[in-house]
């Protein structure tokens, strides 16, 4: 088995956290290095990451990728076992692929991308604002006992939300204790956890070795959640200038 991945990605690491969990051996792949983006291409022309492959089968978007592993790799399972809870994990999973990802991802460009420019005015504030939304959201969501989302084991949410959660503070958010205590104790489990740790630790040193000449760190990579954020808030002459200035790459090209 192959995982096209990219340690940054946090699409690519939540699958990465579902294969491990459930003991699956595979070879990475950072599809996003120079070296190895036109093989990527060959197996998704959008050239995104994570993508699996699995003998002839070739797979992917992350979350059809946990779906693929859940009906292929049932045991150990990463979904609860009522349909109620599998509903919650299922939104969770698009809560943070959809909502969250597009803040963090946007108001981090300043502390990983090559810039000569100062982050727009009131986009962390706008970011703070809709992370908070968010997060209310989990809360309702989230099951109300066990160590992880839905039980005393790790699954699909929680390999989902961690690579958003454990990102929060590091780029300048806050995660509120008192008023998203649920998701704050979540957190905290998955810090103590190996399982994450290792994650965390895999990243860290990803981010170690990553410049101009490993990856793409000038133009930047765009998809639809990410720019309706964006222009959602108002940002819509800072992303032409982007658009003008030919720092933007489409996943379409």
């Amino acid at each position: 088995m192959r995982l096209f991945t990219n340690w940054f990605s946090p699409f690519a690491r939540k699958v990465a956290l579902a294969l491990e969990h459930k003991g699956i051996a595979y070879e990475a792949i950072d599809g996003l290095a120079h070296a190895n983006h036109a093989l990527l291409r060959r197996h998704n022309s959008r050239g995104e990451v994570p993508i699996l492959i699995d003998g002839e089968v070739v797979i992917s978007n992350s979350a059809n990728i946990l779906a693929y592993l859940e009906d292929a790799y049932p045991q150990p399972a990463i979904l609860p076992f009522d349909a109620p809870a599998r509903a919650n994990a299922r939104a969770l999973e698009r809560l943070f692929d959809t909502r969250v990802d597009p803040i963090l991802v946007n108001c981090s460009l300043w502390t990983w991308a090559t810039r000569s420019d100062n982050m727009p005015s009131g986009l962390k504030e706008a970011g703070q604002l809709d992370l908070d939304a968010a997060l209310a959201e989990t809360e309702t969501l989230l099951a109300k006992k066990g160590a992880f989302s839905f039980g005393e084991l790790p699954g699909l949410a929680d390999f989902a939300l961690w690579p958003h959660l454990a990102a929060i503070e590091p780029l300048g958010f806050q995660l509120d204790c008192s008023r998203y205590g649920r998701t704050a104790e979540l957190l905290q489990q998955m810090r103590a956890t190996e399982l994450f740790q290792n994650d965390a630790r895999r990243t860290r040193n990803f981010l170690k070795t990553m410049s101009a000449d490993t990856h793409e760190t000038t133009r930047i990579a765009w998809r639809g959640d990410r720019i309706e954020w964006l222009l959602s808030r108002g940002y819509h002459s800072w992303f032409l200038n982007e658009i003008l200035s030919d720092r933007v790459l489409w996943p379409i090209s």
